[in-house]
């Protein structure tokens, strides 16, 4: 476990991680994209968690308090911005799909081995891909009202238990109605699209850490395999395990 608090540099480089394996809670006054080429990186902030699977990296902004968890066993490739030069929003934590084409220049980037005309070259169009990268945000987010922190806890204890917004509330002692538009006002989504993004988050943990679909499915409270299959097709673009690469061997 690494243990920083505040650099001025983000750093760009290339690292393996353990599934499981955390950095703790910092800030960098650059911002940082990271992607796993292997594995699953998670980031959390005050906001909530950015999860990024296969095809996809995490963007945060400078001064962004946050962590990283990776799940399974992760190859991480992280590339710093200056704080007056950002590709992607400075001021929102993102996660952003990656092409073919940006996936290996964030590689070529962050390994360090480029000379100065080659880097050049890269960050050039690294910059034209992330400026016109697609969203593909599997974000979970943290609320701060009391009764939406009880509710979220709820589910997320056992995601197997099919919660209604209607047993939800009463379980925490509000109406339906209240507990609707406090999801709608605070995380501006409603329960039902939460609860999905819970349980994708989830899902995608799983799967890197090593469980089958059919223990993903089970676990995260799909009725079948076939039912998960096809919300994680809608959510994310692929099938679950398209995308899952091993680490490139080092050197």
């Amino acid at each position: 476990m690494s243990k920083i608090r505040h650099t001025s540099i983000a750093p760009t480089r290339t690292a393996d991680h353990h599934s499981g394996e955390r950095i703790d809670r910092h800030r960098h006054d650059e911002h940082q994209i990271m992607y796993a080429s292997a594995g699953v990186v998670e980031a959390t902030t005050e906001r909530g968690s950015w999860i990024a699977p296969p095809q996809r990296a995490v963007w945060v902004p400078a001064g962004e308090w946050h962590e990283h968890r990776f799940h399974g066993a992760t190859r991480s490739h992280t590339v710093g911005f200056p704080r007056d030069d950002a590709p992607l929003d400075p001021a929102e934590p993102a996660v952003v799909l990656v092409t073919p084409l940006l996936r290996e220049l964030i590689i070529s980037w962050a390994d360090g081995t480029l000379c100065d005309a080659e880097l050049d070259r890269v960050r050039a169009v690294t910059y034209d891909q992330l400026r016109r990268a697609t969203h593909g945000s599997l974000h979970v987010p943290r609320p701060r009202n009391p009764v939406l922190v009880a509710a979220c806890e709820v589910v997320q204890a056992d995601l197997m238990i099919p919660w209604t917004a209607d047993r939800l509330a009463a379980e925490v002692g509000v109406s339906g109605r209240t507990l609707s538009r406090l999801f709608r006002s605070e995380l501006t989504m409603s329960y039902p699209q939460w609860r999905t993004q819970a349980r994708l988050a989830h899902a995608v943990r799983r799967l890197a850490e090593g469980h089958t679909v059919t223990e993903a499915a089970r676990d995260c409270g799909w009725s079948s395999p076939s039912a998960f299959i096809d919300v994680y097709r809608r959510n994310l673009g692929h099938t679950p395990g398209q995308g899952q690469l091993r680490p490139r061997a080092a050197g």
